[in-house]
């Protein structure tokens, strides 16, 4: 149940405060209230201090409110009894006659500089740092959600952690906007400082020269100390909660450390900065004509720092202070277990020889290029690849690495140390050992770091190893890239376009389009090398599709058609694709042999007549390509597909495009035709 106290006694201390802006307040219990605001300051100063992440502290921008107007409560009062009384109580009276030593120049200097101090750097920083906090709280909040999901659907996490995870990072984001305006009414504060001490100043003199009667020295030297004081009692409480304002936002969340605590542990990390610091400040402190003193005493100070310091990171934990970051995982959890048994959709194993590519201490990057590579990958073809798990494998031969797609084997290849991959001509002449580029299955050299130069001199193009893995893992990915899209991506990218294209969502469910018909039609896409970074017109294409049937072979076709320009535009240079054609009679051949089956339509041909098309196909696609262009195989729409399975096993570098997929942006050159029916018939 609710506690009493913070179900009646909030409420009605705010109603209080309110009430205070109107009723009057005898000066011993204004003394009372302002000791009250100036202790309530420091709690919540050293609240912020001890929370161990910003959520802890959740309700922080409702008290800063609250606190704020109980501040401007007591101003209103204290204005009050200046101006009627010439008196505000013994607090105020001490803070104008003690802590300014009755000086009106001085307390005013004071008051400013603390203004100046409150508005111009604490919240004006603590309110820029609150509103990059929302915004980039808000825009990381759909990744958090994705990793969320995964870990739910890998079965690392259940149901009940996976809303508490939610929960947190909806928490999270609403706390960060409310700091955002939160910040403003410290800002306002500061400037209704300034406002109302200027209105007790001018106020107060009318008052005592018009109704009191008194001399203008005597108004002023009343009536400001008095507005000098209330001003100084307003703003040490505000400055410490505009610095509470600044150490909640710049927070930085750890899970089991206060801010004391995580200040102490990186500064001792750092123990180096501070010796060299001591031994500058000792040498400045010898420099003829510098204040020896001053500068020997914080270098010597510095010193002992530094030493104490390094010898606090170099002895050992007692026994039961073990860092606890990590919490301790039975192996023999389901968590655990589900974490061993999941099968990754991207690994990378390398052999031992092969640990410095990943290793940054040694220079290695290869960690770096997979990831520039999986953005790579997303910008073109639409697709964020799973993070790729990178581990070494002790049964590998030392200067291999193999990729597995899924837990299966896909590719393997090698990369010696201290050797780079020499490609192209004039090897002969360059020491090395023979192998093949594993990606277009080029003669290559794996040729010594100092036969570099010999090999580029020698019209070679050189590569390191870590491109070479990257290169060949790139290339993997975009062959099995539909291998490696879950329904679960596809449901990600479907809930990315509620907010732009809701229309069209809706109209995928009239047309009864599943996420299934959705995923079988991507991944044929990405298998066939067709990028789906067109995701709208993919879909909308679909879904009209969808209303007339439900066959997966026409709704791909149909998508392919929609994204045809861009397919097209892929495949052309300088405006213009390279085309291979078949023969008409060929072609009509062919299409008479197109039959229906279980897993789509097929081509029921001669063995002997399937060979010499792949092998004519295949001679004519390299012909092209020793041009330095991509050669494509045009055909009839409905000869597309089944003759597209076909040329896939022997010709994969070959595109299969129906006639109706050809953009009008691009110039169609016929580069070569194939006939081989009068070989087989």
């Amino acid at each position: 149940m609710p506690n009493r106290t913070g179900l009646i006694g909030v409420p009605a201390a705010v109603i209080a405060i309110v009430v205070m802006l109107v009723v009057p307040m005898p000066s011993a219990v204004l003394d009372v209230l302002i000791s009250a605001n100036m202790s309530g300051a420091v709690i919540i100063l050293l609240m912020t201090m001890h929370v161990r992440k910003p959520l802890d502290f959740s309700v922080f921008p409702s008290v800063l409110l609250v606190a704020t107007l109980f501040r401007l409560a007591l101003n209103v009062s204290a204005t009050r009894l200046v101006l009627l009384h010439g008196y505000a109580g013994s607090v105020i009276s001490a803070f104008g006659d003690f802590v300014v030593g009755g000086q009106i120049v001085i307390g005013l200097v004071v008051f400013l500089i603390l203004i100046v101090i409150q508005f111009i750097v604490v919240t004006n920083g603590a309110g820029r740092v609150a509103e990059v906090a929302a915004r980039f709280t808000l825009d990381a909040m759909p990744g958090k959600q994705m990793s969320i999901d995964a870990d739910l659907n890998a079965g690392v996490i259940d149901q009940h952690e996976a809303r508490r995870r939610r929960k947190e990072i909806a928490d999270e984001a609403d706390f960060y906007g409310a700091m955002d305006g939160a910040s403003k009414f410290v800002r306002g504060d500061a400037i209704a400082a300034i406002v109302i001490t200027a209105i007790n100043l001018v106020g107060g003199l009318a008052v005592g020269v018009v109704q009191h009667h008194d001399s203008l020295t005597v108004a002023v030297h009343r009536y400001s100390l008095l507005s000098v004081g209330d001003g100084l009692v307003s703003q040490i409480p505000a400055l410490l909660l505009s610095i509470s304002t600044g150490l909640v936002v710049t927070r930085a969340a750890t899970d089991d450390h206060d801010f004391g605590t995580d200040v102490l542990t990186q500064i001792r990390r750092q123990h180096r900065a501070i010796t060299i610091a001591s031994a500058v400040m000792g040498f400045m402190g010898i420099i003829p004509g510098l204040p020896h003193f001053a500068f020997l005493v914080v270098g010597a100070g510095l010193f002992i720092l530094g030493r104490r310091a390094a010898a606090a990171m170099a002895t050992p934990m007692a026994d039961g202070e073990e860092d606890s970051d990590e919490p301790a995982v039975d192996p023999d959890s389901p968590q655990a277990l589900a974490s061993e048994m999941k099968v990754e959709p991207l690994e990378l194993e390398i052999g031992t020889n092969l640990i410095d590519l990943v290793d940054t201490n040694q220079g290695g990057d290869l960690l770096e290029r997979v990831k520039g590579l999986r953005r790579k990958l997303a910008v073109e073809k639409g697709l964020i690849i799973p993070s790729v798990r990178t581990r070494d494998n002790v049964t590998l031969d030392p200067d291999a690495y193999t990729i597995r797609i899924n837990g299966v084997e896909t590719a393997a290849g090698t990369a010696p140390p201290g050797r780079f991959l020499a490609i192209g001509d004039g090897l002969d002449l360059v020491p090395g050992t023979a192998c093949v580029e594993p990606v277009f299955g080029l003669n290559a050299k794996w040729v010594p770091a100092e036969a570099r130069q010999q090999a580029l001199i020698a019209g070679a193009t050189v590569i390191d190893r870590s491109s070479v893995i990257t290169t060949h893992l790139g290339e993997v990915s975009s062959r099995y890239a539909g291998r490696l899209l879950s329904a679960q991506q596809v449901r990600q990218l479907l809930d990315r376009l509620r907010p732009s294209d809701p229309a069209l969502l809706e109209e995928m469910a009239t047309a009864q389009v599943s996420l299934t018909d959705v995923h079988r039609v991507l991944c044929s896409l990405l298998d066939e090398g067709v990028a789906i970074r067109d995701l709208v017109r993919i879909l909308e294409a679909v879904t009209v599709k969808a209303r007339q049937t439900k066959d997966p072979d026409a709704l791909l076709e149909a998508a392919r058609q929609a994204v045809g320009p861009a397919i097209t535009a892929q495949y052309a240079k300088d405006g213009t694709v390279a085309a291979i054609t078949l023969d008409a009679a060929l072609e009509r051949q062919l299409l008479d042999a197109v039959r229906a089956g279980d897993q789509g339509p097929y081509l029921a041909v001669d063995g002997r007549l399937a060979e010499a098309l792949v092998r004519e196909v295949q001679a004519a696609a390299t012909r092209i390509e020793q041009q330095g262009r991509d050669a494509v195989l045009i055909c009839a729409s409905r000869l597309r597909p089944p003759l597209q399975q076909l040329i896939a096993a022997g010709a994969r570098r070959v595109a299969v495009l129906a006639i109706n997929e050809l953009g009008s942006q691009v110039r169609v050159e016929r580069m070569g035709v194939v006939n081989v029916a009068t070989e087989t018939v």
